[in-house]
């Protein structure tokens, strides 16, 4: 059923989780052994990440530079105009945290996993996608910390957010990467064997996350916060933003003279955020009160994208010619 409605399962489990947290929130003392569990759990998720990462995979689509350029530039540079001209015109008709979480989840990486699934579906060019979604990852943990402090550090809480994001990435995150893809060539064979035990780890690690973030926030008082219409207004955001988007890299690819299986790459690469890497690194940025409402438009951004990308990959599929490529390219072909 859930298939047929589109829904992800694992968005289901984690609406049951907040469900939990608002009922039974954690508390005191266990909040506090929870946080330390939580940064350890970070930690080894970014080390498996690292793990996991394939060389090989990487150099095989690692030629289509002109492509890498343009999934990276929509991602780190049009996802956070959009989402700063989004935040610039509403002004203060939206709680400040959820401005926050807007531009939070314009400067996250995209993902990896559904957008390679979806390119493969789709007929595009999956090298170039797991090379494109691969390096979006990696520059991501730098560069979303100083998109972070550029856009959003002006309204977190204290001076010293760029100190603080940085350390905490490095840390928490960047330091775990490194040592677990050093360590690939002792267990990347059994990473690669345990690939759902991985998935189930990085999803665990959400949840676990989830979790005490929104205790924190529901402690301080976060659905007396947020109104049914701040919740409307969050959603609309994330479809205005995904079909902006969807536009301009389509639009993009045609005018760099794409070839279709890469014009497909860059649809998909290009217009995605990423959960997986958004809410730990959330829970690393920013404090445990806030990651709560933060996340929240990147929660509702996952489900969107899964919906309206399985729609687009399906019809990619079915048609011959659904990306129109430039009347060169189709002379070459």
């Amino acid at each position: 059923m859930l298939a047929r409605l589109r829904l992800d399962p694992f968005l289901m489990i984690l609406l049951a989780v907040l469900a939990v947290a608002t009922l039974l929130p954690v508390r005191g003392g266990a909040a506090i052994a929870a946080d330390h569990v939580t940064d350890v759990a970070i930690a080894l998720l970014f080390c498996l990440h690292g793990a996991k990462l394939s060389r090989e995979a990487i150099l095989a689509g690692i030629g289509a530079w002109k492509l890498h350029l343009l999934v990276l530039s929509a991602t780190y540079a049009l996802f956070p105009l959009l989402g700063l001209a989004i935040v610039t015109t509403l002004g203060g008709t939206v709680d400040p945290l959820v401005a926050m979480g807007v531009l939070y989840l314009a400067i996250l990486p995209s993902t990896v996993q559904s957008s390679i699934a979806f390119t493969a579906i789709a007929g595009g060019n999956v090298p170039a996608a797991i090379c494109s979604a691969s390096l979006s990852n990696i520059l991501g943990i730098l560069l979303t910390p100083l998109l972070a402090a550029w856009l959003i550090g002006g309204h977190a809480a204290g001076g010293d957010f760029f100190i603080q994001a940085v350390t905490s990435i490095a840390t928490q995150l960047l330091l775990p990467f490194v040592l677990g893809h050093l360590a690939r060539p002792w267990i990347g064979g059994w990473i690669d064997r345990h690939r759902q035990l991985v998935t189930r780890v990085d999803r665990g690690v959400i949840l676990l996350v989830v979790y005490t973030a929104f205790s924190a926030a529901v402690v301080g008082g976060l659905w007396t916060r947020l109104s049914l219409a701040d919740l409307a207004t969050i959603a609309a955001i994330c479809v205005v933003l995904l079909a902006a988007v969807l536009l301009l890299t389509r639009l993009a690819a045609r005018l760099a003279g794409l070839p279709r299986p890469d014009a497909i790459v860059l649809l998909f690469c290009g217009s995605k955020k990423s959960l997986a890497s958004g809410v730990p690194m959330a829970g690393a940025l920013f404090p445990a009160a806030q990651v709560g409402v933060v996340i929240l438009p990147l929660m509702l951004f996952h489900q969107l994208q899964l919906i309206v990308c399985s729609i687009i990959a399906a019809r990619l599929a079915r048609q011959n010619d659904p990306i129109e490529e430039p009347d060169h390219v189709r002379r070459t072909a």
